[in-house]
């Protein structure tokens, strides 16, 4: 019995957050405008436009209802705005980069490359290069895709799925 409990008021949770966020975009500026002082505890700047406030305030709502971003991840979030409010290179960009030392074999051509990763960039060669890409036009002289052409392109998670 306290199952099917758990489940109706589940279901009842969820179809009330749907009917919250259906009515979004019926609503009107000043509805929406009152709805993110309730949600956020502050007014939302004048500037930003109705269409940018419904999808803000439907993240929230189903948020809140769900639990929203891991800690890790909100700090994560943080770090980058910073960064990019300073002009410093993102953190995201030293999360995707491999690890120091890790090396690279390609054959091309019947010829066997080798490239190790830098703490800043990659050597070839016996020369240092910015970038995969870099390496990679200077092997086949065209331009390439560096993590392409060396197979270390990240897929999306929809590609696997």
């Amino acid at each position: 019995m306290p199952a099917r409990r758990l489940n109706a008021e589940k279901t009842m949770r969820q179809q009330k957050i749907a009917q919250q966020l259906a009515q979004l975009p019926t609503m009107k500026r000043q509805e929406l405008q009152s709805l993110w002082q309730n949600l956020f505890g502050r007014q939302p700047s004048s500037r930003l436009r109705r269409e940018t406030l419904v999808p803000i305030l439907g993240y929230r709502i189903q948020g809140k209802a769900c639990g929203g971003l891991k800690e890790s991840l909100a700090r994560k979030l943080h770090a980058l705005a910073e960064d990019g409010s300073t002009g410093r290179k993102p953190v995201v960009h030293s999360m995707l980069r491999p690890k120091i030392g890790t090396r690279f074999i390609r054959e091309w051509n019947g010829r066997l490359h080798e490239i190790t990763v830098l703490e800043n960039g990659y050597e070839y060669d016996n020369h240092t290069y910015r970038s995969l890409s870099e390496i990679a036009h200077l092997i086949t002289g065209t331009k390439w895709s560096g993590p392409d052409f060396f197979g270390t392109k990240r897929t999306s998670r929809k590609a696997i799925a």
